[in-house]
């Protein structure tokens, strides 16, 4: 990706701050978000031109009592039992939306996997790599930064598993 990372006004969202800190290049991508749209990934993919395939979503699950971050294409769904048998857990289950919102410092639907309040640990589906680059959320409905797979994993520290299903 030859293209400078953008910086948001007022100072962006902690997860473009994240990326410019790293030094990683990045692009911002920023839409109308439609409050009515059934799915916030599958609008992005929409409203950026981009496959489903290449847009991820960051979905927070409770495993075995820790919040763990999985973080699949939009076309897919996260896999509970492979993202808990990923960090070493027995069982998952989505986390309360409210609490996922506390933790991470996001809004659901704007949830990103990059400058939460509290790092928890993401495994990011396996197909990832298979791309250039992929979008996430930025932090907000209706952001998404683009980026490379392999950046995403070395900032997050992520696990690299099977965990989204088509």
């Amino acid at each position: 990706m030859a293209k400078k990372p953008k910086k948001q006004q007022s100072g962006g969202t902690p997860a473009t701050v994240a990326l410019t800190a790293a030094g990683v290049e990045f692009t911002v991508h920023s839409y109308d978000h439609d409050p009515a749209h059934p799915s916030y990934g599958e609008e992005a993919a929409e409203a950026m031109g981009v496959s489903p395939a290449r847009v991820f979503k960051t979905l927070v699950a409770d495993v075995d009592g820790e919040l763990v971050v999985g973080v699949v294409p939009v076309a897919g769904s996260l896999d509970l039992k492979a993202l808990a048998a990923a960090v070493g857990g027995k069982r998952a289950a989505m986390a309360d939306p409210a609490l996922a919102e506390r933790t991470t410092g996001y809004v659901r639907g704007g949830i990103s996997p990059l400058g939460q309040r509290k790092r928890l640990r993401t495994v990011l589906d396996d197909s990832a790599p298979s791309h250039p680059t992929i979008c996430v959320s930025a932090g907000r409905r209706g952001l998404e930064v683009e980026l490379a797979p392999d950046d995403l994993a070395k900032l997050t520290e992520a696990v690299l598993a099977p965990v989204g299903r088509a």
